[in-house]
């Protein structure tokens, strides 16, 4: 039997409220999501102080290694990322078999996409020599990449895992093994590093390793949840999974390559963001990468939104109600835009903390810190957009639209933000205030375009 979401009797007299149901269904979803993502973040973090030890050129190396590794990790997270909507239409539409299915055809991709995205990472020295970094840098990087590259299977398995459990509103299972992954994590790398307890000093290749074999402790902790713990136990969700799912796994393939192209559109504005702060000077490049860092903890929040936004929307839609979706994509974004704005306020208020401490209140710094400060301002208008680009994002992947998404992408990212960043920076010489203006406007730009099409979408369902 299907477990499905309870909902507490209504008091007698009382009328329903779908939208207060839906806000709380949604928080419940989203919270989870968040603090898992959260504890990624955190376990990044930890691994970076860690390094940091080992001195400014291997934090460098690692900066570089993670560049290198994340262009083609977010290629098999988009993909990874049409599983929960697959699975989350199943569990309204109350198909059991195809729940299994949706898992089953995302740890099949994960598997079969992770022996060609290794190759990026295990030829990494020779792709930053070609990039011009300099061969002591890339050769440090390598180290690190050489341990890292072999956990990219078990992390998109988790990551398949975790759409599933979401999907059938059991986000807990992920989070809990998230948490408990943190002290060991750090305690691994610590050890690889330095080589305690009898084991070799293995320097970044020790960081890289224990950052894999905490990939694959993480997946074999929640396969198992999967197989043997209620209610995923009665979902019989391993049986058959040898078998590959042609028809379905061309249809996440359709969903998932969409998203994974426009992640990367994301992540190329980014990178060049650098290469443009770069280019005006020291104290803006690193002003904006602490700003970014602040970005990224506060991305969190709608994202996880977002990702419980797929989850209900995908359930409507698997019901087909219409109304139900376009209820679930509306009381995603408002409560996105209430956290996301709060969050904002308490950014603004205390920029100038943010950016000491980072930087210390040294003479030196104080540059940096005022730039700091000035870039979360004028991100305050970026911060909403993104968090709403997130949003509507993941609505629309409840409903399988993502292919617009990336027109919309690149449109918004390449046809909008870029352009006017550049001319803002260098040719009207607001530099790293012109860059962020820029990217505050593309940003807005892809969230209407996506709002727009959701509620195109909404009628013609409802229609």
């Amino acid at each position: 039997m299907l477990d499905t979401a309870r909902h507490p009797p209504q008091p007698q007299g009382v009328p329903p409220n779908p939208l207060a149901d839906e806000f709380v269904e949604t928080l419940r979803l989203a919270v989870p999501m968040m603090l898992t993502q959260l504890g990624q973040i955190a376990m990044i973090t930890t691994d970076l102080a860690l390094i940091g030890r080992l001195g400014e050129s291997a934090v460098a190396a690692a900066a570089l290694a993670h560049t290198v590794y994340f262009v083609s990790f977010t290629f098999g997270l988009g993909l990874m990322a049409a599983v929960s909507p697959l699975a989350a239409q199943a569990f309204g539409a109350g198909d059991v078999r195809r729940i299994r299915r949706a898992l089953r055809v995302g740890l099949w991709v994960a598997f079969l996409i992770s022996l060609p995205m290794m190759a990026s990472p295990l030829y990494g020295e020779h792709i930053l020599i070609g990039l011009g970094q300099a061969p002591h840098s890339a050769a440090l990087a390598q180290r690190y990449l050489n341990g890292l590259a072999w956990g990219i299977a078990p992390a998109l398995g988790f990551i398949a895992l975790r759409s599933m459990m979401s999907a059938v509103n059991r986000p807990q299972a992920p989070l809990w093994i998230t948490l408990a992954a943190l002290p060991v994590n750090a305690a691994l790398v610590y050890v690889l590093i330095h080589g305690l307890f009898g084991l070799p000093e293995l320097g970044l290749f020790g960081a890289g390793l224990a950052t894999t074999l905490v990939n694959l402790g993480t997946f074999v902790a929640t396969l198992a949840i999967a197989g043997l713990r209620k209610p995923f136990a009665d979902y019989r969700l391993l049986a058959h999974l040898w078998r590959i799912d042609w028809p379905l796994l061309r249809q996440l393939l359709a969903i998932g390559a969409p998203i994974s192209f426009s992640l990367l559109l994301e992540y190329g504005l980014f990178s060049s963001a650098a290469l443009l702060m770069g280019l005006i000077s020291t104290t803006a490049l690193a002003a904006h990468q602490i700003a970014l860092q602040v970005t990224a903890v506060l991305f969190m929040v709608p994202l996880g939104i977002g990702m419980a936004a797929t989850v209900r929307v995908g359930h409507a839609f698997g019901r087909n109600d219409a109304a139900a979706v376009k209820r679930s994509g509306l009381v995603a974004a408002l409560l996105g835009i209430v956290l996301v704005s709060a969050l904002t306020v308490a950014i603004i208020l205390g920029r100038y903390q943010l950016g000491r401490l980072f930087f210390g209140g040294s003479e030196a710094s104080a540059a940096t810190v005022e730039l700091t400060a000035t870039l979360l301002v004028v991100g305050a208008s970026f911060f909403i957009a993104d968090g709403l680009q997130t949003i509507v994002g993941g609505a629309l992947r409840g409903i399988n639209d993502t292919r617009m998404t990336l027109v919309f992408a690149a449109i918004g990212y390449w046809c909008v933000a870029f352009p006017i960043a550049w001319v803002l920076a260098f040719n009207a010489g607001l530099g790293a205030v012109g860059v962020w203006i820029g990217f505050s406007v593309g940003t807005f730009v892809y969230a209407g375009l996506l709002i727009l099409r959701f509620r195109m979408l909404t009628r013609k369902l409802a229609g």
